[in-house]
């Protein structure tokens, strides 16, 4: 079973990639540009995150998995939709 503390760690982790990510997303909608580098952190940090879900999910319990579950499918949503406004710029 993953320990309350390294769950709590990983929900922040979470928390502030989405809010980069959300920031770098509404910046490039904004300006209709977007800073490559900006972007591509943003980018990388929330498949950082995912992968950090992944690992945690082998040592979780069910409540624990369903949770991260969750986590990881508001990380792929706007891992897409970033992806698609990346094209489209």
């Amino acid at each position: 079973m993953a320990t309350r503390d390294s769950m709590d760690n990983l929900m922040q982790q979470v928390e502030d990639a989405i809010r980069y990510a959300e920031e770098q997303y509404k910046q490039s909608s904004l300006q209709e540009q977007y800073n490559d580098d900006d972007y591509t952190k943003a980018m990388q940090q929330l498949e950082d995150t995912y992968l950090d879900i992944t690992k945690m999910a082998h040592s979780a319990n069910s409540q624990q998995r369903d949770q991260l579950h969750r986590m990881r499918l508001q990380l792929q949503q706007l891992q897409n939709t970033m992806i698609l406004e990346g094209e489209n710029l």
